[in-house]
């Protein structure tokens, strides 16, 4: 398969992007470091804000969600806004406020389900943690990133002689009991010393400093090419900072655009989003009331705003698995490398109609990619996106549309070379106009 050098290129910068992201809190330093290299602003939603047209500018709320935006040349009511929004969270295992247990000499991490990972994956796996910590500083309390890269943690299988209709039954955990992660060997210090020396190391603190944190175990396995023709990608969280990348790139890449163009990635779409960082919160209606307010646009003009805008929804899809081909719909079989997807559901688990599949139908051809259509199983449940969310409080036209990849929600995940950079390209010309 003949796969460009700019594609290729493409998806290695976003290998590297995801194994700067091991959290929804280093995605939004990753994000923030680019936009910065870029000469995007950073605003603070405590202060007064400015924003003139060819503006550049980006905000941050509570460290996992951030809005990056271009004003375009064009007045809103006129023109309205396009907006992509993807999430920065993906499912997995969640470290507990104190979870450190000793097990007949063993150190244990308990831990929560954030999300619907597949358990499984987790298992036999290097596992680091990745987060953010409270610490006390000389100013109060800080928060602080933290990333331990190397193999810290373990879950170990059960023996097969233990478990012998494993290969028939299943690998299932417990959550409660069977989900701890090994840490270490006791070694007659506390279980709760253990498991904060290796994160005060890495900070260059003292144990005692930390007060609280949000980590999460992640996986130490880097992102790679493979396949014949190292046509896929695999790594983790492709879901869903493959659509934080993609858009992330078509913004930057649109630096004097006609309309206002805005990029919002929010946290806990795994967990329903009904957060202040998550689609379900004010975060996007904020942004539109500034930039409305400071083309003091009136009640009217702030309606006619949204009758103009468009969202999209990006969120990765279900590629085809040839192994398991009675879990899709016969005439929706969306493959890896053939472009991105427009998903639809008449359930509204989707935001997609026929008018808003038309139109992403349009940028895809305008940037020269193809695409593809899909609809779930009819008697399998279907998961949903912030599209029907972010549509549904704004009252805009808006579409989902997805990258097709293989292991949603595992550990390791796979998807297309050709996909991530077709992805780029149709939410460019969607930026474009």
């Amino acid at each position: 398969m003949n796969i460009p050098d700019t594609a290729r290129a493409q998806a290695q910068d976003l290998l590297d992007f995801i194994d700067a992201s091991p959290s929804p809190w280093h995605a939004v330093a990753t994000c923030e470091a680019r936009l910065q290299a870029a000469g995007f602003s950073r605003l603070d939603e405590v202060d007064r804000w400015s924003l003139q047209p060819g503006g550049r500018h980006y905000v941050v709320r509570g460290g996992s969600a951030i809005v990056a935006f271009t004003v375009g040349r064009a007045p809103l009511a006129e023109r309205g806004l396009v907006i992509v929004g993807a999430h920065t969270d993906s499912p997995g295992l969640r470290i507990k406020p104190k979870p450190a247990d000793e097990a007949s000499g063993l150190v244990r991490l308990g831990v929560e389900v954030y999300g619907g990972p597949i358990l499984a994956t987790f298992a036999d796996r290097d596992l680091g943690l990745a987060g953010r910590v409270a610490m006390r500083s000389g100013n109060g309390v800080e928060l602080r990133l933290v990333h331990l890269d190397e193999p810290l943690l373990r879950l170990p299988n059960l023996a097969i002689h233990m478990n012998r209709e494993v290969n028939e039954n299943g690998l299932k955990f417990n959550k409660q009991t069977e989900l701890p992660l090994l840490l270490g060997i006791a070694d007659g210090e506390p279980a709760d010393r253990r498991f904060r020396a290796p994160l005060a190391e890495r900070l260059g603190v003292d144990a005692d400093a930390l007060l609280t944190w949000e980590l999460a175990a992640c996986d130490t396995q880097k992102g790679s090419f493979w396949g014949v023709d190292r046509e896929f990608i695999a790594n983790g969280q492709l879901d869903n900072l493959a659509s934080c990348h993609a858009a992330l790139g078509a913004l930057l890449a649109t630096p004097e655009p006609e309309a206002t163009c805005v990029v919002a990635l929010f946290d806990h779409e795994e967990v329903g989003s009904e957060s202040a960082v998550g689609a379900g919160g004010s975060l996007v209606g904020d942004l539109l009331a500034r930039l409305a307010a400071s083309q003091r646009l009136d009640a009217e003009d702030q309606k006619r705003m949204l009758a103009r805008s468009f969202f999209i929804s990006a969120d990765m899809a279900h590629a085809w698995h040839p192994n398991f081909p009675a879990a899709y719909e016969p005439c929706h079989r969306v493959l890896v490398n053939a472009g991105p997807v427009i998903k639809s559901n008449a359930n509204q688990r989707y935001c997609t109609d026929a008018a808003s599949a038309a139109r992403f139908i349009g940028f895809c051809e305008r940037a020269g990619v193809p695409c593809q259509q899909y609809a779930h199983r009819t008697d399998l449940g279907c998961g949903s996106t912030i599209g029907p969310i972010v549509a549904a409080r704004l009252g805009i036209p808006a579409v989902d549309v997805g990258s097709p990849m293989w292991a949603m929600h595992s550990v390791r995940e796979s998807a297309g070379v050709l996909d991530h950079a077709y992805m780029t390209a149709a939410l460019g010309a969607a930026f474009h106009g």
